[in-house]
C-alpha cells in the first residue's frame, strides 16, 4: 500500500510538471523573449481607428493575443514618451468616424504635452464622415499641428447629430406596456418606451449637453489651428468639403497618402528612426521606483455587487465590481506608503447598494489620511456620480457626462403581447401581493405601483443627501440641479458638482497637492485594483472553453425549437435582474439611474 501511494504521488507530480509547470515556464519564456526593446530612435505610431476602453484591462496573455487600447494607456505612454530621448515624434491615424469627446480631450492634452517637449506630432486622416461625434476626431487631429488628409477624401465635419428610436406606438400595437417610475423629468433613459417623441425636458437636456460638447470641441480645435472659434465654426458648418477644398480653407495642412505621411514623420525624426507601435513601446516601460506612492484605482462600466472574477470574461471584468473596488480602497487605506488615491471613474451607473459600498470604502481611505481625487473619464453619471461625490476633489474633462442625479425603475408587462402569439404565461406565488409586483404578465396594481414609487423616492432622497454631504452643498441646491439631468464636465464645474477641468494627470497633480507632495517631485503611480494572474487566466480560459462547447450544443437545439427562444430570453432577463441595479444599471429592469 505504501508503494502504491509513492507511485501515485510520483505520477501526480509528473503530470503536474508536464501539464502545468512546463507550459507555464514556456509561456513565461515566450513572454520574456517577445518583450520589445527600443533599440534606437523611434516614432510612435498611434492608431485611433480601433475601439478603445477608458482604462487598461491587462491580461496575462496579452503578449500573445494583443491587448486593447485604452485612453489611460495612451495618455500615460505619451507622457513617458515626451521625456524619453529615444522617442523623436508621434504619428497618429485618425478614425473616419467619431470618438468619445472626453477621450479625445484627454489624448489631446497628452499630445500637447509631447509637442511642448519639442517632439513633432503628425496626424493623418483618410476621411472624416458625419458620425455622431466626428468633430471630436477632427479636434484631436488639429492638436497635432500637422494634419494631413488623403487626396480626394471627404471632409464632413459640420456638427453633432444624434437620434432616438421611440417604441411607444409599436408597444401599443403589440400589447406591451412599459411600467416605469422616473425621478424626475430629466431621467429620460426609459422615455423611448413611454413616449413617441422627445418630451420638452428630454429635448432640453439632450441639446444642453450636445451644445456644450460641440462648443468645447470647436474651442479646442480653434486654439490648436490658431484661428477664431466663431470663424472655424462657420467654416465647418458650411461644409461638407473634399480634401482639396479643406486644404484651401485651412482646415488641414497637407494632402498625401498614409505612407507619405509616415515617411514625413520619420524624416522629421532624423536618420535611422523607425516606426514603433505605441502598444509595443508601452511594454518596454518599467514602473518608477522612487518617490511617494499614489494609489490608482480603476472603475469602468456598470456598477454591480459581487466579487472579483464572479462577473468577468476572459477579456476582463464587465463592470465596476463593488467588492473589488472597495477592497482596493481598504488596501490603500492600510498601506502606510500610500499618500493619496486617484480613483478613475468611467461609468453610467449601476446598483445603489454597490455604489454605497464603494462610497463608504472611499470614506475609510479618507479617514486614514489618504486624500481621494476622482478623475472622470467618458462619463461618471448616476451611480458613477454617487461613487464620486464624496471624494476630496473631482476632476472632469470638459466633455465628461456626469450628474444624472436621479432614479428610474419598473418593468415591461408583456402578458397581453404573449397571449396574441398563443403563449399563456401564468403566475403563482405565496406571501404578500407585492411578491408578484415584477411579474412580466401584468401591469402594476395601484398598491404595487405605490410601493414601487415609495421605493424609488427613498433611493432618490438618499442620493440627494449623499451628494449634498459629499459636495458640501445645501440639499435644496442639489434638488434643484438633480432631477436626473445629465451635465457635461464644463457645465458641472459651474454647478459645483466638480472642482476642476482636466484629465488623469491633472487629478494626479491635485492629489499631490492635497497630500502635500512637492509639485515637481516624482511619484509612483501604483494600481491597487485586482489584476489577472496566469493561473487565473488559464482557469478562466478552460471554463470559457467548456462553456463555449456547451453553448454551441445548446445553440443547435435553440435554433430548431421555438420554446428554446423563450427560455433564452427568460435566462437573459434573470441575468439582468441578478445584477441588482437599483440605481443606474444600463438595462431598465430594476430601479435605475441613467
Amino acid at each position: 500500500m505504501k508503494q502504491f501511494f509513492i507511485t501515485l504521488a510520483a505520477v501526480v507530480t509528473a503530470l503536474l510538471i508536464v501539464f502545468v509547470v512546463l507550459p507555464i515556464a514556456l509561456v513565461i519564456g515566450i513572454a520574456s523573449a517577445s518583450k520589445p526593446k527600443v533599440a534606437g530612435n523611434v516614432v510612435l505610431s498611434l492608431d485611433l481607428r480601433q475601439a478603445m476602453t477608458d482604462q487598461s484591462s491587462k491580461q496575462p496573455l496579452d503578449f500573445l493575443t494583443g491587448g486593447k487600447l485604452s485612453t489611460i494607456d495612451v495618455v500615460t505612454t505619451l507622457h513617458h514618451a515626451a521625456d524619453d530621448p529615444k522617442v523623436k515624434g508621434v504619428f497618429i491615424r485618425l478614425p473616419e468616424g467619431g470618438m468619445s469627446p472626453a477621450a479625445a480631450e484627454e489624448i489631446r492634452n497628452a499630445i500637447v504635452y509631447v509637442r511642448r517637449a519639442n517632439k513633432p506630432v503628425l496626424a493623418h486622416s483618410q476621411g472624416l464622415y458625419p458620425d455622431t461625434m466626428v468633430v471630436a476626431s477632427y479636434m484631436l487631429g488639429a492638436s497635432s499641428g500637422n494634419l494631413w488628409m488623403q487626396p480626394h477624401a471627404s471632409f464632413q465635419v459640420t456638427g453633432i447629430s444624434t437620434s432616438t428610436m421611440f417604441l411607444k406606438r409599436a408597444f401599443d400595437k403589440y400589447g406591451i406596456k412599459a411600467e416605469y417610475e422616473q425621478r424626475y423629468e430629466f431621467k429620460n433613459a426609459v422615455n423611448p418606451y413611454l413616449y413617441s417623441d422627445y418630451t420638452p425636458a428630454h429635448r432640453e437636456a439632450t441639446l444642453g449637453w450636445m451644445n456644450s460638447i460641440y462648443g468645447s470641441m470647436i474651442k479646442a480645435a480653434a486654439a490648436d489651428r490658431r484661428t477664431d472659434a466663431g470663424k472655424l465654426k462657420s467654416t465647418l458648418e458650411a461644409g461638407p468639403y473634399g480634401a482639396e477644398q479643406a486644404l484651401k480653407l485651412g482646415l488641414v495642412d497637407k494632402l498625401g497618402q498614409v505612407q507619405e505621411a509616415e515617411d514625413a514623420a520619420l524624416q522629421r525624426a532624423g536618420d535611422g528612426a523607425k516606426i514603433m507601435d505605441i502598444g509595443d513601446y508601452e511594454r518596454t516601460l518599467a514602473p518608477g521606483m522612487s518617490g511617494d506612492v499614489i494609489a490608482v484605482i480603476d472603475g469602468e462600466g456598470a456598477i454591480m455587487t459581487g466579487r472579483a472574477g464572479s462577473r468577468s470574461t476572459f477579456g476582463g471584468s464587465q463592470g465596476m465590481i463593488s467588492d473589488e473596488i472597495a477592497n482596493a480602497f481598504y488596501k490603500a487605506a492600510k498601506d502606510s506608503s500610500v499618500k493619496a488615491v486617484v480613483f478613475r471613474v468611467s461609468s453610467p451607473g449601476g446598483s445603489d447598494t454597490a455604489s454605497e459600498q464603494i462610497a463608504q470604502a472611499m470614506q475609510a481611505a479618507k479617514a486614514a489620511g489618504k486624500p481621494v481625487v476622482v478623475s472622470m473619464g467618458e462619463y461618471a453619471a448616476s451611480g458613477g456620480y454617487w461613487v464620486s461625490s464624496g471624494a476630496s476633489s473631482i476632476v472632469a474633462n470638459p466633455s465628461t457626462l456626469t450628474g444624472s442625479i436621479g432614479v428610474f425603475g419598473g418593468k415591461f408587462a408583456i402578458g397581453d403581447a404573449l397571449s396574441r402569439f398563443g403563449i399563456d404565461d401564468r403566475d403563482i406565488s405565496v406571501g404578500g401581493t407585492y411578491a408578484q409586483a415584477f411579474s412580466q404578465n401584468q401591469a402594476f396594481t395601484p398598491a404595487q405601483r405605490a410601493a414601487v414609487s415609495g421605493w424609488i423616492d427613498e433611493i432618490y432622497n438618499g442620493f440627494i443627501q449623499h451628494v449634498a454631504t459629499g459636495r458640501k452643498l445645501p440639499e435644496a441646491t442639489v434638488r434643484d440641479i438633480a432631477k436626473g439631468r445629465v451635465w457635461t464636465g464644463e457645465q458641472a464645474l459651474g454647478l459645483h458638482l466638480v472642482d476642476r477641468l482636466g484629465g488623469f494627470y491633472d487629478a494626479v497633480d491635485v492629489a499631490k497637492s492635497l497630500a502635500k507632495i512637492d509639485a515637481k517631485a516624482d511619484v509612483r503611480l501604483i494600481n491597487y485594483g485586482e489584476r489577472a494572474t496566469l493561473f487565473g487566466a488559464a482557469k478562466q480560459g478552460v471554463h470559457m472553453g467548456i462553456s463555449g462547447a456547451k453553448a454551441l450544443s445548446f445553440l443547435g437545439w435553440a435554433m430548431s425549437d421555438p420554446k428554446a427562444e423563450m427560455m433564452i430570453q427568460q435566462a437573459s432577463d434573470e441575468r439582468l435582474r441578478e445584477r441588482g441595479a437599483n440605481v443606474l444599471a444600463p438595462e431598465p429592469y430594476q430601479p435605475s439611474m441613467r
